[in-house]
Formats: structure tokens, C-alpha cells, sequence
């Protein structure tokens, strides 16, 4: 196995793995550790099937919670991240988030796997949380260590939410409900239990307002802090070739889809890593 870091701020390259097969102890401990120095790995060549995405998932920590989204046939765990190519609605996931950080136990990560592969677009932004917190001054650092933010999934996933009952012509196969409009709250700022790192742990998609603080107040600082996240330093831009998995740990990157390939197909398949325990 051979693992290269990117051209990129963060993320790595791994060949010389078949991700088809079964792996043995070393390899998977070789990339669970390359995975928790890197943020976000791509697995490019690979020919992997439904059962062997879901073995890899296993084996990298267990199967995580997937609460609005269905799964593909004779699956119980992948899911089709799906558009069409005369697809009309707004684009899935093109806000940045930390995947369902609403969860009293967000998952540690996601895999992703390239099936059909329009020619251009689709790629997929990550930001390096980790680095935006270290490079923050120690003054902004401690106020955010003392904020607790509230998230919920209410603007995406309940009934009237941007999922919900008018999204129609959606080729994905999402289930909105009403526990969608649930909060939980999350420090702002977490030490990842794996590495004892800290990281900013705030995104766009899912957090609704700030524990003390007025709404306008809150809505102010995140968007502020958001642009900082965000910031060209700390993004690691994936371009998809079909066959490629990439995982990346949802503990200290954010992550975005694009657009850019309207009237051509795009589908990958998905499954999450389960919250660490030790």
C-alpha cells in the first residue's frame, strides 16, 4: 500500500489496495492510521460492488445511522447519491456540513464510491477544520471553545424543509419525517477522540442558532466563521473518476457538493462509519 499526499492543503492518494477483497489487520489499522492523518483519502481504481463497500465500512469502524436517506435494493446500509441527467431540482448537499452532526453521536465518517461519472463537474469540496482552527488566533480560540451550538436537520429534512413534501422530480431516494425538527447540542469546538486534536466543529447545513445568543447575533458570527472555514487555505477540491472511494473523517473536515454537469448522470454510491468508541 502506498499512500502520497495531494498537491492539496490536506487529503492523500492510496494505491497498491484492493479494496475488493478482504483485508487483513495490518492494512486496515495501515488506513485507519492514514485516514486519521490525513482528513480525507482517495482510493482510485477501485471495482467494488454494494457488499464489498459495505465489508469495507466494517471494517473501517462500523455501520452509522443514515436517518432520512433510503437504501439502494438489497442493501441495508448503501445509499445512491443519485442525479439524473434531465434533473431539474437544486442540487443535493451543496451546502457545507459535517455529515448528520444533528445526531447525539454523529458518524466519524463517510465512504463514497464513483458509479457513473458525468465527463466534467461534480466535484466535491472538503475544508480542513483542524488547520482552521489552529491557524485562528488563540483569542478567537477561546471564545469558540466556550460556544455550544444547536443543530438540528428541520431546514433540510422535515416535512416542509428543503427535502420535503415539495421536492419533487428528486431522483435520490430521501425520507423526510418529523424528527427532523429535533435539536442537539454540540461544542463549537471538539478534540477529536482519536487523535486529541481540536477542530471546529460548526457548518451551514445544520446548525440553527448558538446556545445564549439572539438569533441575529448567532447568525452573524457563523457566517463569519464559515467564510473563515472555508477559506482557500484549508480546501481539498476532489475530482471524481468512477471506480475511486474516498472517506474522509467527518470529526474534522466539512465537506460540499458542486454542480457543472447539468444533462449528464452522476451516481455514487454511499455508506457511514459509525461514532468511534473506544
Amino acid at each position: 500500500m502506498k499512500v502520497e499526499p495531494t498537491d492539496q492543503p490536506f487529503g492523500a492518494i492510496v494505491t497498491g489496495v484492493d479494496l475488493s477483497a478482504p483485508l487483513d489487520a495490518d492494512i486496515i489499522a495501515a488506513i485507519r492510521a492514514s485516514w486519521l492523518e490525513h482528513g480525507v483519502l482517495a482510493f482510485p481504481g477501485q471495482v467494488m460492488d454494494d457488499a464489498a463497500l459495505e465489508r469495507f465500512t466494517l471494517a473501517m469502524g462500523g455501520f452509522g445511522e443514515d436517518p432520512f436517506f433510503d437504501t439502494v435494493p438489497g442493501s441495508d446500509h448503501v445509499a445512491a447519491i443519485l442525479r439524473e441527467a434531465d434533473e431539474k431540482t437544486p442540487l443535493f448537499a451543496e451546502n457545507w456540513h459535517s455529515d448528520w452532526s444533528f445526531l447525539r453521536e454523529p458518524p466519524s465518517g463517510t465512504c463514497l464510491v464513483g458509479i457513473d461519472i458525468p465527463p466534467t463537474g461534480g466535484d466535491t469540496l472538503f475544508a480542513d477544520q483542524r488547520a482552521a482552527f489552529a491557524a485562528l488566533p488563540a483569542d478567537k480560540q477561546d471564545h469558540y471553545r466556550s460556544l455550544t451550538a444547536i443543530h438540528s436537520a428541520r431546514a433540510a429534512y422535515a416535512p416542509d424543509g428543503a427535502y420535503g413534501e415539495q421536492d419533487e422530480g428528486r431522483s435520490m431516494a430521501i425520507r423526510p419525517g418529523e424528527s427532523a425538527r429535533e435539536t442537539c447540542p454540540h461544542p463549537l469546538v471538539q478534540r477529536h477522540p482519536e487523535t486529541g486534536e481540536e477542530a471546529l466543529f460548526s457548518c451551514g447545513g445544520y446548525i440553527v442558532g448558538i446556545e445564549g445568543m439572539a438569533d441575529e447575533e448567532a447568525f452573524k458570527l457563523l457566517v463569519e466563521l464559515l467564510a473563515w472555514q472555508t477559506d482557500e487555505r484549508f480546501i481539498y477540491r476532489h475530482r471524481w473518476e468512477a471506480g475511486t472511494l474516498v472517506m474522509w473523517d467527518n470529526r474534522r473536515v466539512l465537506h460540499r457538493a458542486t454542480g457543472g454537469y447539468e444533462g449528464h448522470r452522476r451516481e455514487l454510491h454511499r455508506t457511514t462509519i459509525a461514532a468511534w468508541k473506544p
